[in-house]
């Protein structure tokens, strides 16, 4: 947002659980979860609903286009449902309680009626995320449980300009968003906030990640820089199921309303993201091993179903060659190197070729489609997402269609791998080796 700095007893439970039901009535969420868990039950997946506006400010609105994108892929590889609207109603007339998540993505209830049932939602249990916007104000006695209560934020102070990519430090590394981190990362791109309230001098709000003092000064504008200080960047408010993440307005060309930047650039802060979602969603969280895939070494696949490699097909290099499995033999036409694009996807390129990556052909979207090898051209189905998992194997995602790479359930050589939905199986379950 352009603005200048003047601008705007597990007894007890099961007892009210068996209550409500006999009654009729419908847990909340959280609720729901909980009892699951107390019973020892594995958890469902969780469902998120995100809201937003979409009509003001280009930034804003783009980030709304992007995440859009970004949280459904993630939904299809995490095992999560995600639903959008612009209905802020939903608030206000009890629809929101289908859902375990809300997010607010550039906007916040602006009639009593949602601001009641937001309140309503998250003292029974709910769960929100909120970005960017949804804590501005400059009236924060409008609605003080919100501002002042729930968020602890206050009025909107500062802001810097214009977007920047910052370095954070991680304050607490034990929460379930942040215990993956590193004790400093590199964020996206974004316009910052600062609060008229000191959050850390509130009992109930726990600081996760801030901005770090090597990463001064913040902002283009020296009128709009900050030079010092503390800034909290994302924290929760320990009474509730809850994160604000101070970040979610892309770098535009305001003139032609063009995209100069993505939010879901930074892979470590994605990594924040999806894990306080899943900690929101009451979903397992586990530590990834703490190494991560390298930009310049080269790996080597081996499926942990079937146990033969990823390989080009007869160590070709040329456009259309199929990836197929094949016994480990160690040759480059098994090594691949995965080099940064945005939003945490990798392209896959071959040794033998390095501009050759692995592609879904005919940027098909269904199940079963061949992959081959392709002259990179930034095409959404050259990209895929390296998912960690908790055994420290990684399953591959396509960007243009949310499924997996996956390879046969036999041990047969030459057979081509394809992307089908993910389902969690060791087909779609990879070991990174690093080669020398």
């Amino acid at each position: 947002m352009r603005i200048s700095s003047s601008g705007p007893a597990r007894t007890a439970l099961k007892v009210l659980v068996l209550l409500a039901t006999l009654l009729g009535l419908a847990a909340p969420p959280a609720a729901q979860a909980s009892s699951a868990a107390e019973a020892g039950v594995a958890a469902a997946p969780f469902k998120v609903l995100a809201l937003y506006t979409g009509t003001w400010d280009a930034a804003h609105i783009d980030f709304v286009k992007e995440a859009n994108v970004w949280f459904p892929q993630q939904a299809a590889a995490n095992g999560f449902t995600y639903t959008s609207s612009n209905n802020w109603d939903l608030l206000a007339n009890g629809g929101v309680n289908a859902y375990q998540v809300v997010l607010f993505l550039d906007d916040l209830p602006q009639t009593a009626a949602q601001r009641t049932g937001f309140e309503t939602y998250m003292r029974g249990g709910g769960a929100w995320l909120g970005f960017h916007v949804a804590a501005f104000t400059t009236n924060a006695s409008a609605w003080p449980w919100y501002y002042n209560t729930f968020l602890g934020s206050g009025n909107f102070a500062t802001n810097t300009w214009g977007p920047t990519s910052e370095v954070l430090k991680v304050d607490d590394r034990t929460h379930a968003a942040t215990k993956n981190l590193p004790a400093t990362f590199t964020s996206s791109v974004s316009e910052w906030y600062s609060w008229s309230n000191n959050l850390r001098t509130n009992a109930n709000i726990k600081v996760l990640a801030s901005l770090d003092p090597s990463t001064f000064p913040v902002g283009t504008d020296p009128a709009q820089t900050w030079y010092s200080g503390d800034y909290p960047i994302v924290w929760t408010n320990t009474q509730y199921k809850m994160l604000y993440a101070n970040f979610g307005h892309n770098a535009m060309n305001y003139d032609t309303n063009t995209r100069l930047s993505s939010t879901f650039a930074s892979a470590t802060q994605n990594q924040l993201v999806l894990d306080g979602l899943k900690w929101l969603g009451g979903a397992e969280t586990t530590t990834p091993p703490a190494d991560s895939v390298s930009e310049t070494a080269w790996y080597s696949l081996t499926n942990a179903g079937n146990g033969t490699c990823v390989d080009a097909r007869s160590a070709a290099t040329a456009n259309g060659t199929a990836i197929q499995q094949y016994a480990c033999n160690g040759t480059q036409a098994q090594q691949f190197q995965f080099r940064s694009t945005d939003s945490g996807y990798r392209q896959a390129g071959i040794r033998t070729s390095p501009q050759q990556v692995i592609d879904v052909a005919g940027v098909s979207t269904a199940d079963n489609a061949g992959l081959q090898l392709w002259t990179y051209s930034s095409g959404q189905n050259q990209q895929w997402l390296p998912v960690k998992e908790s055994t420290g194997r990684y399953h591959f995602t396509a960007r243009h269609s949310g499924k997996c790479l996956t390879a046969p359930t036999a041990a047969t050589n030459s057979v081509q791998l394809t992307q089908l939905t993910c389902n969690g199986s060791t087909a779609q379950s990879f070991t990174l080796t690093a080669q020398p």
